[in-house]
């Protein structure tokens, strides 16, 4: 082969690898670097795979030099990669313990074989070097709406063609029913990059709430500038979604900013996202505020909130009960998830009826415990006394302030109460034992002789019994069945416990059981009041 022919394929090596690395965005240098070790391959297959063979590719000239190395010991212990001392001076009188002598070896000629492997070992370096580059790339780009054309569907899965990296829609962060085709450009919010073996995974959706939240700042400048913010979004995607928005600036209205002129900006959202209907609601700092303007289109008449259980009972007029609940509940859902409030929708019928069924058991009790009449059980009943120990243990003047009453019946009253409830506990403690629930569990601060009666009946008896249970057990919790969210029952059902108190007596009782220890419960708690405090902060 002449000097000409050896210059012109070195050339187009250098070529080559910059096509390689121009059309894979890596560095040249990769690719050279997987070109030398191919060469290194084939050399020891040729030479003898137990040498130390090096290739090195000059990047300027394009030229090979293909090296054998060996290096100088005391000792030889493998006579392929070393030598000794006196043998080395022979070729180089200079040389001491740890140098190393190298020698050139004629070029490797590429049979059809060493080829292949080649092209195997230069490819999968290649390869390497694209992953990681891609991974880099976009594993701080979470949050980040992308645009990407449609590579191919394959089973519900959509392969997005980002144009420097694939990336995949699967098939439940995609919006029902909407037909992506191949060629199609679209738009999708980027919510996890994790590298995995077959290399980076750039998962998409089209479903997430906060695609909404990033379309709306790319479509009204005042989102895009933070005057206007987005608190929370909530979404059946392709159907309908509700957002909450709130303006730092008291002279722009963000509803009207978020709809524009003719609804122009929110229609340009609604499109995107396959004709999804969107409510744009007014943020509020009250709770109750902000649950009736969730609800919208209906109309609330009044809101009971319980805060230590997370809930709300929302009273409709009857004409708007269908409205508020929504097609297939889909109103409530929504209006649920955007406040993080359960919601619970009652008519005024239904709310009045209950009242009254509560007001009639409450003068029931007081009627049997306090042995008075309808009147006397109707007033208490009325001036907001729920049960016979608001009545034994409350200031003696808040009963002889009803109207009607004097300080003789309040004493008389409160008497009466004290003794129903010693009855009462006398009845519970000969229940308790019955169970057979440890003295030691009562003992418990928090627990009352009617809540050991009610864990014995669950089969809860010793501290440890109770130390290994979850709030939910006590409080009880929602499941989803056949698509219907169902009330499990806890043990202190109807006992209104707060989850802190229900968190605050397991862990009492992992204390007493020995599991942990006070030190490391107050630890606990410190951390959480240090969380507590940082939570606003991230919010703000």
């Amino acid at each position: 082969m002449s000097m000409t022919g050896v210059s012109a394929n070195r050339l187009e090596l250098l070529q080559i690898a910059k096509a390689v690395a121009a059309e894979k965005s890596i560095e040249e240098s990769i690719v050279l670097e997987a070109i030398e070790e191919a060469i290194q391959r084939a050399a020891r297959s040729r030479y003898g795979s137990e040498l130390d063979i090096r290739a090195h590719i000059d990047p300027v000239t394009g030229s090979i030099a293909l090296m054998r190395y060996i290096t100088v010991v005391e000792e030889v212990e493998n006579d392929s990669t070393e030598i000794g001392l006196e043998e080395a001076k022979k070729t180089d009188p200079d040389i001491e313990v740890g140098g190393v002598l190298s020698d050139e070896l004629p070029p490797v000629e590429f049979g059809r074989v060493a080829s292949q492997a080649a092209k195997q070992v230069i490819t999968q370096k290649v390869r390497e070097a694209e992953r990681a580059r891609q991974y880099e790339e976009f594993k701080d780009r979470v949050g980040e709406v992308v645009n990407g054309i449609i590579k191919r569907v394959e089973y519900g899965n959509v392969i997005i063609d980002l144009g420097r990296a694939e990336a995949i829609i699967r098939r439940n962060d995609g919006i029902p029913r909407e037909n992506l085709q191949q060629g199609d450009r679209t738009r999708a919010y980027i919510y996890e990059v994790r590298e995995e073996a077959r290399g980076p995974q750039i998962f998409l959706s089209r479903a997430h709430p906060k695609l909404m939240s990033a379309l709306f700042a790319q479509e009204v400048p005042e989102v895009y500038e933070g005057i206007i913010e987005i608190p929370s979004v909530a979404r059946d995607p392709g159907s309908r979604a509700k957002i909450a928005v709130l303006s730092n600036d008291s002279a722009i209205d963000p509803v009207g900013a978020c709809v524009g002129m003719r609804g122009s900006r929110v229609q340009a959202v609604v499109s995107e996202l396959q004709g999804e209907k969107i409510d744009i609601i007014q943020w509020s700092e009250d709770p109750a505020t902000f649950l009736v303007n969730a609800l919208a289109p209906a109309e609330v008449s009044k809101v009971v909130m319980d805060e230590d259980d997370g809930r709300v009972e929302v009273v409709v007029p009857e004409e708007q009960l269908s409205l508020a609940i929504g097609r297939r509940g889909q109103n409530v859902r929504l209006a649920s998830q955007l406040t993080g409030w359960t919601i619970d929708i009652l008519t005024e019928e239904e709310e009045s009826v209950r009242r009254q069924k509560e007001f009639t058991a409450r003068t029931e009790t007081f009627m049997t415990a306090l042995d008075v009449d309808e009147v006397i059980a109707q007033l208490l009943a009325t001036e907001g006394f729920e049960t016979v120990e608001e009545v034994a243990f409350v200031a003696m003047e808040e009963v002889a302030g009803i109207e009607g009453f004097d300080e003789d019946t309040a004493v008389e009253l409160q008497a009466r109460a004290r003794e129903h409830l010693e009855k009462l506990a006398k009845k519970l403690d000969a229940r308790r034992k019955e169970l057979e629930v440890a003295d030691d569990l009562l003992q418990m601060e928090g627990i009352t002789p009617a809540m050991a009666v009610k864990l014995g009946e669950a089969d809860v008896k010793t501290v440890e019994d109770f130390a290994g249970l979850v709030s939910d057990d006590l409080r009880g919790w929602f499941e989803t069945k056949d698509g219907e969210r169902v009330r499990e029952p806890g043990i202190f059902e109807g006992d209104k416990l707060s989850v802190e108190i229900a968190n605050d007596l397991i862990m009492r009782a992992r204390v007493i059981a020995g599991w942990v220890t006070e030190e490391e419960l107050a630890a606990a708690a410190l951390e959480n009041a240090e969380d507590e405090q940082e939570e606003p902060e991230a919010e703000s």
